[in-house]
Order: structure tokens, then C-alpha cells, then sequence
């Protein structure tokens, strides 16, 4: 299993749509990027002037990341992103 370090955040990313709503099929080309993940595992947090803080996020959690943000990881054929807590910008419930 991969364990990130510090702040960072290991996720997957959910499907793109495939379709719009009124219908049109997309093409793999035309569709946008998704940027809703669920989070697999979450680093024990930073240190800042000697205290650690804590992680926010947590395992399970559906977040969204910033486009384009973290390193693409392919671990046991599954792909995966690493990204900083910081490229979190909510936790949807």
C-alpha cells in the first residue's frame, strides 16, 4: 500500500461523464478532466514551527482537487494521484 508523507493526500479520481445531460457522447478528448476524488489515505500531517498539524481530509472522504494538481501514481495496475493538502479546496458530503 502506498502511505504519503507529511500533507500530502493519496487519491482516485471518479469517472468523467460520458454522456451531458441533454444526451451528447463525449469523446475521450472533449471530456473535461473530473476533479472529484475519494480519498484512499492521508499522510499524518506537517510539522510547522515544531507542532504537527493535523490532517483535515481523511480516509473515504469524496473531495475536490484542483485541476491538474499532485503526481498521477500507477500502483498494482490502479492509478492514483498524490496531491498536497493544500490542493484540496472541499470535502463534499
Amino acid at each position: 500500500m502506498i502511505k504519503p508523507l507529511e500533507n500530502r493526500v493519496l487519491i482516485k479520481m471518479k469517472e468523467g461523464e460520458e454522456t451531458t445531460k441533454s444526451g451528447i457522447i463525449l469523446t475521450g478528448a472533449s471530456q473535461e478532466k473530473p476533479q472529484i476524488a475519494e480519498v484512499i489515505e492521508v499522510g499524518p500531517g506537517q510539522y510547522i514551527d515544531g507542532k504537527l498539524e493535523p490532517m483535515i481530509v481523511k480516509k473515504g472522504d469524496n473531495v475536490i482537487v484542483s485541476k491538474y494538481s499532485g503526481t498521477e501514481v500507477k500502483y498494482e495496475g490502479v492509478e492514483y494521484l498524490i496531491v498536497k493538502q493544500d490542493d484540496v479546496l472541499a470535502i463534499v458530503e
